[in-house]
């Protein structure tokens, strides 16, 4: 049995009946990172000994657990809390920031069962959409080692994709789960804004960022929301819900569902590969028995610049609190309390996090907030007037995860700009805090996977799950790895 190539839920029940301890999945796991992180950089910190102390712990209650994930190593983003175990966001200025208490996902994934590998790199504070603006270096992508496995969640992604773990849990702010997820050939879903608790989420944009799973498929994604989704009494954004049993839910009948697919996202600009692809998926569930429309959604042209002047606009508020005062790395050399702060930041920040406080601050800056930041919030309202109406003609839409596959690496870095651009199909998901899943559905003439993304309503993660898994019921674009490509 090749433990990397499992599922999390393949592994949860070997682990289940006794075919492999909780010991020798991690140390599996354990072996992988130490074979592939060298040339891959997804982890910052690896806690290996941690993680092999808390297996042999787990493996006293296999025959009691409740959970379908008992037992399955798996690793947290950076930007993520957890007690004891450096969490740097990819930042100088937090040095070695060790937290002292929990993020609750980490609590409730402990609870669960959960052996954390490590923390994963990504772009410095979750600003990218390339996993270069980490201070620990670039992550590369495991199906091409010059290309960017994309960002921010560039580490959760290559991780799952090359076996290190068989889960991540990364953040979403304007794409940072699905974007990667299709740059690297995984399943990754950004949940409804609030279902989630960002409790310990070292925040980029508030309003706009969401955690979720990176994982090998969709029922593993339905199985790690069923254990993070709920109200959180610590974060007073958290939402009350009736959740239910996403996995237990997965049926793959998607008889009857209509899937819209926008045409001002199949247009100019987008990767013809990459539109075959996507359409293509759609072809798939037509013909498991889904109804597929297409529809107009005319505000496309507006997402980008909205999103970033509010991301950068929360940004720039949000990070004022690293100062080199409070905790984190601290520069030398200072005479008064206004050279610390500048010197810290200066040499404590990267020059995008540098970029999007600067936009932010200017954007809020008296005399310019009525031109810029009020109107971002309000084609803000737009969007979310937009989405109202598609899904009064459609249970879901379809659209492409990025305008092409992964960029070489430094391609992105030259051109922010462009950066930024590739960002268009995913940030107005966050914008109205949507659900939003990225699929594999293909590859390109250069072997690099290709992500179809589906979006639904508010509270829609089931259809969009039991729509993904009928998808992966008829391919096998899931299972296929970086070494060969062939399906596992």
């Amino acid at each position: 049995m090749e433990l990397t190539k499992l599922t999390a839920l393949e592994l949860g029940a070997a682990i289940k009946k006794g075919e492999v301890s909780v010991k020798e999945a991690a140390q599996a796991a354990l072996d992988a990172v130490a074979a592939q992180n060298k040339e891959l950089n997804a982890f910052i910190t690896v806690t290996s000994e941690r993680a092999l102390n808390r297996a042999e712990k787990l493996q006293a209650g296999v025959k009691d657990a409740e959970s379908p994930l008992y037992g399955v190593p798996m690793a947290i983003k950076d930007n993520i809390c957890t007690r004891g175990v450096k969490t740097s966001c990819a930042s100088k200025i937090l040095g070695d920031f060790a937290p002292p208490y929990d993020a609750s996902v980490v609590e409730r994934l402990a609870d669960m069962g959960a052996v954390s590998l490590g923390k994963l790199n990504m772009d410095e504070f979750a600003m990218g959409s390339t996993s270069e603006t980490s201070f620990y270096g670039p992550v590369r992508n495991p199906w091409d080692l010059e290309r960017a496995p994309g960002g921010s969640s560039g580490g959760a992604a290559a991780a799952v994709s090359a076996g290190l773990g068989w889960y991540a849990i990364g953040s979403d702010t304007g794409g940072s789960i699905r974007q990667p997820a299709s740059y690297c050939g995984v399943t990754g879903m950004k949940p409804t804004y609030g279902t989630v608790s960002r409790y310990g989420l070292i925040a980029y944009a508030s309003s706009l960022d969401q955690i979720g799973p990176l994982c090998r498929d969709a029922a593993d994604c339905a199985a790690i929301l069923d254990v993070l989704q709920g109200r959180d009494p610590k974060d007073g954004t958290s939402l009350d819900g009736q959740y239910g049993n996403l996995l237990g839910s997965l049926t793959g009948d998607v008889q009857g569902f209509k899937i819209g697919l926008p045409v001002d996202c199949y247009g100019d600009g987008l990767d013809g590969e990459v539109r075959a692809s996507v359409l293509a998926a759609a072809d798939v569930l037509r013909a498991r028995g889904a109804e597929v429309v297409e529809l107009s959604f005319p505000v496309m042209e507006y997402v980008v610049p909205a999103y970033y002047i509010i991301a950068a606009a929360e940004a720039s508020s949000n990070l004022s609190r690293f100062d080199g005062v409070k905790y984190g790395w601290r520069a030398e050399g200072y005479e008064s309390l206004d050279g610390l702060y500048r010197k810290t930041r200066t040499q404590g920040f990267g020059s995008e996090v540098k970029r999007r406080i600067l936009l932010g601050t200017f954007v809020l800056s008296s005399g310019y907030y009525d031109a810029y930041y009020r109107k971002a919030l309000q084609i803000k309202a737009v969007v979310k007037d937009a989405f109202d109406k598609a899904f009064h003609q459609c249970d879901m839409l379809l659209t492409p995860v990025a305008p092409a596959t992964a960029p070489k690496l430094g391609e992105s870095l030259s051109n922010p700009l462009q950066m930024y651009l590739s960002d268009v199909y995913t940030v107005p998901v966050n914008l109205a805090g949507l659900p939003g899943l990225s699929m594999p559905c293909g590859f390109d003439s250069k072997g690099l996977p290709i992500g179809a993304q589906l979006i639904g309503p508010h509270f829609g993660e089931g259809r969009l799950l039991n729509a993904a898994h009928a998808f992966q019921l008829d391919t096998d674009y899931h299972k296929r790895t970086p070494k060969g490509g062939d399906p596992a």
